[in-house]
């Protein structure tokens, strides 16, 4: 590991994605483990957070709160847990890249105010070939217009707390930009009677251990286009956050997205 190593700090290291970017980390020499955090009452606060990750010992104990100095964070937790992490990057100006999904419009405009103070990369998902997914949705939608209908479903593991999942809202926000639409109907029950011009549907499974899927349709009279990602594991999220990681560093205070990223 070299000396000037990029020092991150995960926010949420216990959970899939910490545990993953802490071995991710691990084997990037460009990279090391700042600091582990997690929720105070954690039964494994104080232990080394690279031997519960299955790495070995790295002197990072996991902690209920920020120990030391890093360059950046990484969150993936739960919105209440972001939302108390926020004022403590604000006080010390530490960049900050969050995952966390499921935030509320009020815990979202927090968020934005924090960026105007440090470099705070937002994206309900991390992911470079979901982020192209969104891209090629918007121009989809475009060339289509209003007279295909579009119908989101996303499928995720059954420990997911958020439905429907963030991608899947940022997905149809996009889409209904295009075509000039804010109509999402989730999902659908009874005689709902024919579907509506202009309407997007948005539809959550929960199974197993399924790290995400995500499918756009647009479904035309004789014809049909889909557009869909698949993780087959979480390493194209964990790598995701390291590259907006590796990004953020150094940037100045404002709201980025993974857009900025991929240019």
């Amino acid at each position: 590991m070299s000396a000037s190593a990029l020092s991150i700090g995960i926010h949420g290291a216990t959970g899939r994605m910490g545990t993953r970017l802490i071995q991710l980390i691990h084997n990037d020499p460009s990279l090391r483990l700042g600091a582990a955090i997690d929720r105070a009452n954690h039964p494994q606060i104080g232990q080394d957070a690279g031997v519960l990750a299955g790495v070995g010992e790295l002197g990072v104990p996991l902690s209920g709160n920020l120990v030391g100095v890093v360059d950046v964070i990484i969150d993936f937790s739960l919105p209440d847990g972001t939302l108390a992490l926020v004022p403590v990057c604000v006080e010390r100006k530490i960049p900050l890249v969050i995952g966390t999904t499921g935030f509320e419009p009020e815990q979202r405009r927090t968020l934005e105010a924090a960026a105007e103070k440090i470099p705070l990369l937002l994206s309900p998902n991390l992911s470079r070939a979901v982020n192209l997914l969104m891209k090629l949705v918007g121009e989809a939608a475009r060339a289509l217009g209003d007279s295909a209908d579009i119908e989101i479903f996303e499928r995720h593991h059954h420990f997911k707390k958020d439905a429907p999942s963030g991608t899947a809202l940022r997905l149809a926000e996009i889409a209904g930009k295009a075509i000039g639409s804010d109509q999402f109907t989730h999902g659908r029950q009874g005689q709902v009677g024919e579907r509506h011009r202009g309407e997007i549907g948005i539809h959550a499974l929960r199974t197993g251990d399924n790290p995400g899927e995500h499918t756009v349709v647009f479904g035309l009279m004789g014809e049909c286009l889909e557009l869909s990602h698949r993780a087959l594991n979480r390493d194209g999220f964990a790598r995701g956050a390291l590259d907006a990681a590796k990004y953020l560093a150094g940037k100045p205070a404002r709201l980025y997205t993974m857009s900025d990223l991929l240019g």
